[in-house]
């Protein structure tokens, strides 16, 4: 049998609660410290416990990050998915599985390795075994793939660090397991990891604890926020980190952290924070920015510094809360009642998600507006890999505070709302400086700051909102560009495709269709995706979600005359994007553009 090295997929399908992540987290940092490039898709429900949950680990060489488009190795440990489980596998494929379900593998062309897991679970704690049943699997998997038991050791205590009794049953329980399949598997497995070189300095962190780290780098003041998934654990890492990280000199804490009663409050207390000096953030998801909508426009519209993170799940209503989109990018570019036009910062990978989480105040204070950041559940809850985090050599960027009445006499005719630079952004003061004004107006006002209904000044001040926002373009991150002269077809893409897209390419190659590519990375968008356009006689956009709003916005803001050569390959289903889906689709949209 030719074996396949560090090239497949496996779907473990169990039911939410049941202790699964655990071994599932095993088996993903055992392949990654033996070097092997791997991914893992947590796809749970959302209830409490019970329903059918799924985790998919991708092995792959050439560094493929995106589920698969098939599972070569499927463990059935779920009696109420069993059958659609069964049903949607291809012949050849390997199924392990849980004996004491008591339900048939009836797949003639697939392989079954059985093994009675809940009884031998049973053997170690009874109490326990429903829990402790999954690291049978766990056993039986690193028998079949030949995963270095010494790796398997070291993630077991690192799991339960501090527990050693369960440390104890869990080593127990998956050294029998490989046992049990040594002994009754007689089939073998193509399958097979491999040590491959790691960088020591490589590990395993989720995008939402890169943002909460890089806003505790930032400076961040104030969190504020109301639990919602898929954006708890932004705030659960920086609760965690705040106390190690940022201790004050006498012990205190440096940064607030309040669980507001609402999204409503959360907002208004960011707003707070900007208003006094402070570095105001709170995380959320799209429920959220919709309740948050007055709070976003009196950042706006008063110009007070403001960080939203808003970690999109599938929508409308409550729609999917445990899946993945990128169905809320219009809602962030234009978010409020009323002409209004936002930052929106997007990552595409865990160190963009550490380098934005400090940047959004930055931007937010340079630009005195809200800054939103753009994450989803797939980059903001599945673990990625990094080699550490970039930490800049430069101050933070408190944009145009006057701090003394030197400072603001050397302001020409100093107004709170007067744009005396050019660039749409006036001066400001603090609260406590002494110095006037302080007044920030969610109402009409002129360029001192005093209430006005006047037509003109009305106009004149959404319009310099307009120019600042539209003038930051070339100050927020460029796109990333690959592309070659002879290459007349680009694909515009951005956020979590990142970790689809070079699949995806590599697709398109096969068939002979040779693309370039440009990951947009802020809105609105740099001059450099214009010139992208420009390039190309026709444009793929490519995005996770039913209507195609980033092209939307392009066909709102492009010139004309580049309009004819965007085509939109739109498509959401709640799963991680897989690049067979997408590349199809891209090849479809081709074929009636030609």
């Amino acid at each position: 049998m030719e074996r396949i090295y560090n090239d497949f997929t496996i779907n473990i399908a169990t039911a939410n609660g049941t202790g699964s992540q655990s071994s599932n987290l095993i088996l993903l940092n055992s392949m990654f410290q033996m070097g092997v490039p791997v991914s893992g898709k947590n796809l749970f429900p959302s209830n409490i416990a019970g329903l059918p949950t799924w985790f998919i680990i991708r092995a792959s060489d050439d560094g493929y990050q995106a589920p698969g488009n098939k599972a070569h190795i499927q463990v059935l440990m779920n009696k109420d998915s069993w059958r659609k489980d069964l049903e949607k596998l291809e012949p050849g494929t390997l199924v392990v599985y849980n004996e004491d379900v008591k339900l048939p593998v009836d797949r003639d062309d697939c392989f079954a390795f059985g093994m009675p897991m809940t009884k031998m679970a049973r053997g170690i704690n009874p109490k326990l075994a429903r829990l402790m049943c999954n690291m049978y699997y766990v056993g039986g998997l690193a028998h079949l793939l030949g995963i270095d038991e010494d790796m398997i050791n070291e993630c077991v205590s690192n799991q339960f660090k501090g527990k050693e009794k369960a440390i104890e049953f869990n080593l127990r329980a998956i050294g029998e397991g490989r046992a049990y399949a040594a002994e009754n598997w007689t089939d073998e497995s193509p399958y097979h990891v491999e040590f491959r070189d790691k960088d020591p300095d490589t590990f395993l962190v989720e995008g939402n604890e890169a943002v909460a780290l890089g806003a505790i780098y930032g400076g961040v003041n104030l969190l504020s926020w109301y639990p919602i998934t898929p954006s708890s654990s932004m705030a659960e890492s920086m609760i965690e980190w705040l106390p190690e990280l940022r201790e004050a000199d006498d012990g205190g804490t440096t940064c607030a952290v309040i669980q507001a009663e609402d999204e409503l409050a959360a907002a208004g207390m960011v707003v707070g924070a900007g208003w006094a000096g402070g570095r105001g953030m709170t995380c959320t998801s799209g429920p959220g920015i919709s309740l948050m909508s007055e709070f976003i426009g009196l950042s706006y519209f008063a110009e007070v510094p403001s960080v939203i993170w808003d970690i999109n799940r599938v929508g409308p209503s409550t729609g999917l809360p445990t899946r993945t989109q990128q169905g809320d990018l219009s809602m962030l570019y234009e978010a409020s009642h009323g002409d209004t036009q936002h930052v929106v910062l997007i990552p595409g990978t865990v160190d963009e998600c550490f380098e934005y989480g400090w940047k959004a105040f930055d931007y937010a204070e340079r630009l005195q507006t809200v800054v939103f950041g753009f994450s989803d559940l797939d980059l903001g809850m599945n673990h990625w890999s990094t080699a550490g985090f970039e930490y800049p050599s430069t101050p933070m960027d408190r944009g145009k505070v006057l701090r003394t009445q030197k400072e603001m006499d050397a302001v020409a005719n100093y107004g709170r709302y007067r744009d005396v630079d050019g660039d749409g952004i006036p001066y400001r003061t603090l609260p406590g400086s002494g110095l006037d004004p302080i007044l920030y107006r969610g109402t009409g006002h002129d360029e001192d700051g005093i209430y006005s209904e006047d037509p003109d000044v009305y106009y004149a001040t959404v319009s310099r909102l307009r120019r600042k926002i539209d003038g930051a373009r070339d100050l927020l991150p460029a796109p990333l560009i690959r592309e070659e002269e002879e290459q007349q077809i680009g694909v515009i893409y951005y956020g979590s495709m990142e970790n689809s897209i070079t699949e995806i390419d590599d697709m398109l190659e096969s068939t002979g269709l040779s693309v370039s590519t440009c990951r947009v990375r802020a809105l609105p968008y740099h001059s450099e995706v214009e010139g992208f356009i420009e390039r190309h006689e026709k444009v793929i956009v490519l995005e996770i979600n039913r209507d195609g709003q980033l092209y939307g916005i392009l066909r709102k803001e492009l010139p004309v005359h580049l309009l004819a050569r965007l085509h939109s390959v739109a498509y959401t289903d709640g799963i991680p994007p897989r690049a067979r889906v997408y590349a199809d689709k891209i090849l479809e949209t081709l074929e009636v553009a030609a």
